[in-house]
């Protein structure tokens, strides 16, 4: 029987992002019982040591769905209403009116209207979104501060809010995921990490993901060039780095091969009930972090090729490094993509990010991977 993956193109779309100018990228595309894992580029550019596809990466955002599956297996359990006000869990975290306001969905859809704690947290990031204004200084001089939740989640609460509570387009803020990560630590008595680690990560027999600690990442893993549209330059690495400022929004470590699984066992509706998983698909539009409206429904969001069946799943960045994973609506095509390069584009005159070949180049990835 013909396998219904192309080999030779994935192969070819792979190091075509190479070419283009990525570092290194590995990833994991399956249709199946047919599965393709690749790799191309370097882990280390000084070295010239090979990335793999089975190295431990930062995943970014991909984190988002793993905290909202733990949060409806709470409402599951009755511990938590998706259309409670958040202020009956957490008053004195979002107090007065829009702790009565903002219920426990609008922050896993982002359509709470809080602001993103980032430019109040690193402070040369302040004029963000206008990029032409920010700088990377501060990513060097945060690479081992450790974030008190509670302090970032005031920064986004206390900062002008983006709009009304449920209001749409919403805006897509990290300060929604961190609250929701105090709200699982009040409803389960433990920390959001160990209970995410015990019912998401563990429940889907997942041996190379975790909720990181500390600044490493152990075992085999690549470096992170960040370029901060072409501010630095040659690309820093910053593999090293410590995530407690993201924590349940982005701090994740996995593969490829954990990422595929933990979403075929989600569209399989073995990590929530197939009613859980319904409500995580309703969309709303929402702007993103790159100014785009997208559709996005509890800690998922689809993508669809034209005259294709639609796709679920997330992206996710970090300093240097993103991941990429999506799993077709019929649960059996899927990828998941890993890059060790980020904010690759230049800026214009007028401070827009100019296009890159790179961009190009994973598009056309991202289409062999998932359409063949």
């Amino acid at each position: 029987m013909k396998s219904p993956l192309d080999c030779a193109a994935l192969d070819a779309a792979m190091e075509n992002v190479h070419r283009a100018g990525m570092p290194g990228l590995f990833a994991e595309v399956r249709d199946g019982d047919q599965i393709w894992r690749g790799a191309a580029g370097v882990a280390d550019v000084v070295t010239g040591r090979p990335v793999n596809a089975d190295m431990r990466h930062r995943v970014g955002s991909i984190t988002k769905t793993f905290t909202a599956a733990a949060v409806l297996q709470q409402v599951e359990c009755g511990r938590i209403g998706l259309d409670t006000p958040i202020g009956r869990y957490l008053p004195k975290l979002v107090p007065g009116e829009r702790g009565d306001a903002i219920t426990v969905r609008m922050l896993i859809n982002h359509t709470s209207g809080l602001a993103e704690y980032l430019p109040y947290a690193y402070p040369s990031l302040k004029a963000f979104p206008d990029l032409a204004d920010t700088g990377p200084q501060s990513l060097d001089d945060h690479r081992f501060t450790r974030f008190e939740a509670a302090e970032l989640i005031e920064m986004g609460v206390t900062a002008p809010a983006f709009g009304p509570p449920g209001g749409v387009p919403g805006l897509y803020s990290n300060t929604n995921y961190l609250l929701l990560g105090e709200l699982l630590e009040r409803v389960t008595g433990t920390t959001a990490e160990q209970y995410i680690t015990e019912n998401v990560i563990e429940r889907a027999g997942l041996r190379n993901t975790e909720l990181p600690t500390g600044p490493y990442v152990d075992g085999p893993n690549s470096q992170l060039y960040e370029a901060w549209f072409g501010m630095i330059d040659p690309p820093r690495d910053y593999s090293i780095f410590d995530m407690s400022w993201v924590v349940q929004a982005g701090s994740l470590i996995s593969t490829v091969t954990d990422l595929n699984r933990f979403y075929g066992l989600l569209l399989a509706g073995e990590i929530v009930s197939p009613s859980s998983l319904a409500q995580m698909q309703r969309t709303v539009p929402v702007i993103s972090q790159e100014g785009k409206t997208i559709d996005y429904g509890l800690g998922l969001h689809p993508m669809e090729g034209p005259g294709q069946g639609t796709f679920w799943g997330h992206g996710g960045t970090v300093w240097g490094g993103g991941a990429l994973a999506m799993i077709r609506a019929d649960g059996k095509r899927q990828m998941a993509v890993a890059v060790n390069m980020q904010r690759w584009n230049r800026l214009d005159s007028s401070g827009r990010p100019q296009p890159h070949p790179i961009d190009d180049a994973l598009a056309t990835l991202y289409r062999v991977a998932m359409y063949g």
